[in-house]
């Protein structure tokens, strides 16, 4: 049997800051979920994003810490359009994220930003730019 890449973990020191976030970029969450110690919500294709609190993990391994210099997970998000990414970028910014790499076009091919979750974590933002004429 091959193992089946099948859950994405960010482990938050504030809960309820990382749910605010990740909701913002449209990930469902149950209600209730800023009282739970770990939280789920379903991606597409059948991942899943955990968030679970520092606390949690302790719990069954008492020498974890957080990485040193921030930043335990980097995430991608797909947007629809080029126009999307500098929207949701300014909305999270607008919300007091910390905004790391200004929407630009990337020379891969992309539009492509980045602003980090609660935690420090960067979460990057793209979209595909139209084709080149």
């Amino acid at each position: 049997m091959t193992p089946r890449f099948a859950v994405l973990g960010v482990v938050a020191s504030d809960p309820a800051a990382s749910l605010a976030f990740y909701r913002r970029l449209g990930l469902d969450f149950p209600p209730g979920a800023e009282e739970q110690p770990h939280v789920e919500a379903e991606l597409p294709g059948g991942l899943t994003f955990a968030l679970d609190t520092e606390e949690t993990v302790r719990s069954f391994h008492p020498g974890w810490r957080p990485p040193a210099g921030g930043g335990r997970v980097a995430l991608a998000f797909r947007c629809a359009s080029p126009a999307e990414v500098d929207t949701v970028y300014q909305d999270l910014v607008d919300a007091g994220y910390h905004g790391e790499l200004k929407p630009w076009d990337a020379f891969w091919g992309q539009r492509y930003a980045t602003v980090h979750d609660p935690d420090g974590n960067g979460v990057d933002l793209f979209a595909p730019l139209p084709a080149a004429e």
